[in-house]
């Protein structure tokens, strides 16, 4: 239909004046927010699914398993409520991480190495007895994941005998250490892929297993509601396993760690760089080895040579990291850097352990329901991991019982390099020796195979369960130490504050009008001179302090987690030394 040039006029005279720039402003809007979800995607995602790995371990099966076929779907609001706290301690390392540059374990040298009164009273009797509960914390979680592994092994080769699914598994230090260092000083997203394809096995396969299961999906849903089921006698003492099962010690270190990497611009970190060449050239200078070309030494030379830089522990000196002296000799991180990071990192942890921690944590505890509990097996007692895989196989088929093992066996892989990783950072962080991977490896699958070995080989099937069950709980009594330095450090101001620059000119814009990522003029490479101002003028512009520590709220949920652990762990000690099982 054909309209005249007067009625064209009087339609647009007819629309408000502010239509357009409404519009406009909506569309730019979206835009915005498009170009966050785009950058978060690609540059953001990776440290929360990594952390993730260390809440759905064969440790998390054995408890959930136990829970599901005792108590049906009740306990499914502890897992929830575990979910909770695992994402509000996470969250608080995350921040650590970002906002100072330093991970959980350095934070706690610098906090209890040179104290001003009774020095060496709080590095005896606190800093060094607290670096020790972190190692075990380490070695009986990868004793959970070598244990898990190796029982889905014997479940996928039933002719392998347990104790040779164990000696299989811990040789798989040489496969899994084949990417480069994650800890280098910059993002491996390979490695992360690699991570996250595990983690997506495990979620795949337990949702096909839930699909053909007879799941009461009403009683299910039901079952994050609290209810009294979760405080009787019997019950409370599950719901302790699945808290302590749920909240690792190790993932908080790892958090902390990679949330100090810069995942927008990928640049070197110099401090990085300076400090491994200098431990490359102090261990060649100890060993008279500096791995040269095959073509200046023969092969024999050569392979030598990279041994000795492969198994090697380096102490790390004053020159290479400065060993601080409490955190007012410390800088932490740039405010633009903890804008770009911070609340990106804050946000891809909270959907990693919702969207993926909890939700397989379900779905086993859902499972274990559907098949004993309300299988009609005549049999409620605690259910373990083979007792699953031999059901499932009879009740569901055995493509079901297969890929039970598969989950179970990319667990248990994802967790083991997850523990190898937090390894690392612990023996830098609180003893500064620098251990490569490989002998990291080597040392925690050692001290874990020695005890798996010999209860395989004497005890079976429910020795291995047993076990099992016993490294969560020196996880669930190491969890309170490491939490209570972690909030009461992200609760300190003087510790979590950042300086915000001023704008030198009125026509450059503020740093928190630029979108993320952008790039301001005093950042770019061609710098104009700059003005000079007087002494009394330069305070002026050094700009003030932005505060990055938790709230109130934040700081008392982070002691109630520490007070309810602490709680749930007292009345299980002093349960089991009155005789309860």
């Amino acid at each position: 239909m054909h309209h005249s040039p007067a009625q064209v006029q009087v339609a647009r005279v007819a629309q408000p004046p502010h239509a357009d720039a409404d519009e406009h402003l909506l569309l730019r809007r979206a835009r915005k927010c498009a170009r966050y979800v785009v950058q978060h995607a690609t540059k953001h995602t990776g440290v929360g699914i990594v952390c993730a790995v260390a809440y759905f371990d064969p440790g998390n099966w054995g408890v959930d398993l136990q829970a599901g076929s005792e108590f049906g779907y009740k306990l499914l609001f502890v897992v929830l409520l575990a979910g909770i706290f695992a994402i509000v301690v996470q969250t608080m390392a995350s921040r650590l991480g970002c906002v100072t540059g330093l991970d959980l374990a350095s934070h706690c040298r610098i906090l209890l190495y040179n104290r001003p009164k009774h020095t060496k009273m709080w590095r005896w009797m606190v800093l060094y007895p607290l670096y020790a509960l972190s190692e075990i914390a380490i070695i009986s979680t990868d004793l959970a994941e070598l244990l898990g592994s190796a029982i889905a092994l014997c479940m996928l080769f039933p002719k392998l005998p347990l104790w040779g699914g164990v000696i299989l598994t811990a040789s798989d230090v040489f496969v899994l250490l084949a990417l480069r260092d994650p800890m280098a000083g910059k993002p491996v997203r390979m490695f992360e892929l690699c991570i996250a394809s595990l983690v997506f096995i495990v979620l795949i396969c337990m949702a096909v297993i839930i699909s053909k299961a007879s799941v009461q999906w009403g009683d299910a849903f039901f079952g994050f509601v609290p209810s009294k089921t979760v405080i009787q006698s019997n019950a409370l003492y599950t719901s302790i396993g699945i808290i302590g099962a749920t909240v690792m010690p190790h993932s908080l270190f790892l958090g902390s760690a990679l949330a100090t990497q810069d995942r927008v611009h990928h640049l070197p970190d110099p401090t990085m760089e300076v400090q491994l060449q200098t431990i490359d050239s102090s261990v060649s200078a100890a060993s008279g080895d500096t791995l040269p070309s095959k073509k200046k030494l023969g092969l024999v030379e050569y392979i030598r040579a990279g041994a000795k830089r492969h198994f090697r522990i380096v102490n790390i000196t004053d020159a290479t990291r400065p060993d601080l002296a409490s955190h007012a000799e410390h800088t932490n991180r740039p405010y633009s850097f903890v804008r770009l990071h911070l609340y990106h990192g804050i946000v891809d942890m909270v959907i990693s352990l919702l969207g993926l921690a909890v939700v397989i944590n379900s779905m086993i505890l859902i499972l274990s329901s559907a098949v004993f509990f309300n299988g009609n097996t005549g049999d409620q007692d605690p259910a373990s991991l083979f007792d699953a895989y031999d059901l499932l196989g009879n009740l569901v088929g055995k493509p079901a019982a297969i890929m039970f093992a598969l989950a179970l066996l990319a667990s248990g892989q994802s967790s083991s390099i997850i523990a190898t990783l937090a390894g690392q950072i612990v023996s830098e962080g609180f003893i500064r020796w620098k251990l490569s991977p490989v002998m990291r490896r080597l040392f925690t699958r050692c001290l874990g195979l020695v005890p798996s070995l010999i209860v395989a080989a004497a005890v079976g099937r429910a020795g291995i369960d047993t076990l099992l069950v016993a490294s969560q709980v020196i996880l669930s009594i190491v969890l309170p130490f490491i939490v209570f330095p972690l909030v009461y450090l992200t609760s300190s101001r003087s510790i979590m504050s950042v300086r915000k620059p001023k704008k030198l000119r009125p026509e450059d814009p503020d740093v928190d009008e630029l979108p993320a990522g952008a790039v301001t003029p005093a950042d770019s490479e061609e710098k104009e001179e700059p003005t000079r101002v007087d002494n009394a003028d330069a305070e002026a512009q050094v700009g003030e302090m932005v505060d990055f520590s938790n709230g109130y709220i934040v700081t008392g949920l982070g002691y109630l987690i520490w007070l309810v652990v602490v709680v749930a762990n007292v009345y299980a000690i002093v349960g089991l030394g009155l005789g309860d099982d």
